[in-house]
């Protein structure tokens, strides 16, 4: 995976706008087959670019396929294979709540009429397919929806462009409008009425534990950006270090249940990998609250060779001529740091966009966490 990622950093020219160009040349749009290889990627994009939306850009695509082309026979995987697809859930205003959800798909002749808008859909706007819930049906007042595939050149199909999260750039979402959209029988994915129960809510707890990784990549760029700091913060980052071990451990766990079948939707790990993450990144903006100049750029300074301007900061390990550990590649993306985050500090840019991914959907795990503090204390164990 270095070799191919070296390979892209040395084919594109901005990954920081659009990382796609040299993504295909490198090999790293060939098909994943197992959640394990996604996940790496996912660690590796992260921790050799330290942007947090590279993993969602080039994961995203190989997720949407591995989990929503499982529920489809050989022929419509086989079509499909190595092809972008994203999944179009969430509606304006509403989100993805089930109850709310309006869009439908209308049975006809050979096929299905989808009418109606999704909101944010991620890796959208460079997607070959969009994989479309609806609703086929009402029964007793509960919508039953399905999976639709709709090529992005269907008829009556329209996307615009939505406002980015700077946490995940550059990854880009769009608004879906669907006018009385044709597609044919061939497009759904498994049975009607079924597919918001058996994909669309276990993806939460899919795209979760694969995402994991995404962080463990960030948290191990930080880690090498910490190189050359003061003696003194030996014991903190040590601590770092090995809760880190301990983060990629159980992150590695959950993604091995993944592809062995034997993941459990609401598995209580996924709460306290968010909790540890959150406790590394407090731990690391302590280390280095209120010094100045930032670590990163103190190491920099004390490698400047005379008449050479600043030399790399020092990393663990030798750099030698790996791209994708060489430390004096280019920072993607200066300039457009987070918010209150130094434009000179790229550790400071690094826990800022930690931050603001950790804090997406917020309120449903913070109901599973205190679901299983309510079991624990009826005596339950707090694991499901």
């Amino acid at each position: 995976m270095n070799d191919r990622i070296a390979a892209w950093l040395a084919r594109c020219p901005d990954p920081a706008t659009d990382p796609l160009p040299g993504m295909r040349e490198a090999g790293l749009l060939e098909p994943v087959d197992d959640y394990a290889a996604i996940a790496r990627g996912k660690a590796a994009l992260v921790e050799a670019t330290r942007l947090l939306g590279i993993a969602g850009v080039w994961g995203g695509r190989h997720l949407v396929y591995r989990h929503f082309l499982g529920f489809g026979p050989p022929a419509q995987r086989e079509a499909w294979r190595g092809r972008a697809l994203a999944v179009a859930i969430s509606e304006p205003n509403v989100g993805a709540h089930p109850k709310l959800l309006t869009t439908r798909a209308e049975r006809v002749d050979g096929g299905f009429r989808l009418a109606g808008q999704k909101a944010w859909v991620t890796n959208g706007p460079s997607a070959d397919a969009i994989i479309v819930f609806a609703i086929t049906a009402e029964e007793a007042g509960r919508k039953r929806y399905g999976a639709f595939i709709v090529p992005r050149d269907t008829p009556g199909l329209a996307m615009a462009d939505m406002p980015g999260f700077h946490a995940l750039r550059p990854s880009r979402h769009c608004l879906l409008t669907l006018d009385a959209c044709f597609v044919p029988d061939a497009a759904l994915l498994g049975e009607p009425g079924s597919a918001y129960d058996r994909m669309a809510l276990p993806f939460r707890d899919i795209e979760d534990a694969v995402g994991s990784f995404a962080t463990l990549g960030a948290l191990r760029h930080a880690i090498g950006l910490c190189a050359g700091g003061p003696a003194e913060q030996a014991e903190a980052l040590g601590a770092v270090v090995a809760l880190t071990a301990v983060f990629a451990a159980g992150a590695q766990a959950v993604v091995a249940a993944l592809d062995a079948g034997s993941f459990r939707t609401g598995d209580a790990t996924l709460v306290g990998l968010r909790l540890l993450a959150t406790d590394i990144v407090a731990r690391l903006r302590a280390m280095f609250a209120g010094m100045t100049p930032p670590p990163v750029v103190m190491a920099a300074t004390r490698n400047k060779s005379p008449g050479t301007g600043s030399g790399p900061p020092s990393t663990p390990g030798d750099a030698g001529s790996d791209p994708v550990a060489d430390s004096r590649l280019p920072i993607p993306g200066q300039g457009h740091v987070s918010p209150g985050a130094r434009q000179d500090d790229p550790l400071a840019a690094i826990l800022s966009d930690l931050d603001a991914t950790l804090g997406i959907a917020r309120g449903p795990r913070l109901a599973r966490q205190v679901q299983l503090g309510a079991a624990a204390l009826r005596g339950g164990g707090g694991a499901p």
